[in-house]
């Protein structure tokens, strides 16, 4: 079988499990702008966002007859990215800080005010702990728990660099209020 245009995601996967390298492109194309933008987000940085990409589909590949379809493939691919990206981040020594008596549910109000590409280089200044923790939890929708699992850590901790890091948003978007 070779890769066609239309066909389903059950069809890509059997012909990707098939070494159908049409297929296997296919299936790289169709996720890698959104993975890519990912694994920038978790690792801030072009080149190790790219390692990450490339690391990510290898695992993808390898790992694709394991897929069981539990979810959307792009979502067991996105988990694939993530812990590929954490990984990566966490070889470069990430930093956590511990907090007491914080109460890190409280809400950040951004406004109107921000532009998104503000708000994006703000994110990508963040330090490593406080970068992965805001993405997966604002940015992706995981909860403390989930990241606290996937990253190693309490879910103390979680909401911790949570909190720093809505705190370290504000600090570095004041100037961008009128």
């Amino acid at each position: 079988m070779t890769a066609k245009i239309g066909m389903t995601e059950a069809d890509l996967i059997k012909a990707c499990l098939d070494n159908d390298r049409m297929a296997q492109k296919a299936l790289y194309d169709k996720y890698k702008k959104a993975m890519y933008t990912l694994a920038y987000r978790v690792t801030g940085d072009f080149e190790s966002a790219n390692d990450v990409l490339q690391d990510a589909f290898l695992k993808v590949f390898k790992g694709l007859s394991s897929f069981r379809g539990e979810s959307t493939l792009g979502a067991w691919i996105k988990t694939i990215v993530i812990r590929t990206a954490y990984s990566k981040i966490r070889k470069n020594k990430m930093f956590f800080e511990s907090i007491d008596n914080v109460n890190p549910e409280s809400l950040v109000d951004w406004g109107d005010f921000l532009q998104a590409e503000y708000l994006e280089k703000a994110i990508l200044s963040l330090p490593d702990g406080y970068r992965s923790v805001f993405v997966f939890i604002e940015v992706e929708g995981y909860s403390h728990k989930e990241v606290a699992e996937m990253m190693g850590i309490s879910v103390g901790t979680s909401k911790s660099q949570l909190f720093y890091a809505k705190r370290k948003l504000r600090e570095k978007l004041k100037h961008f209020r009128s």
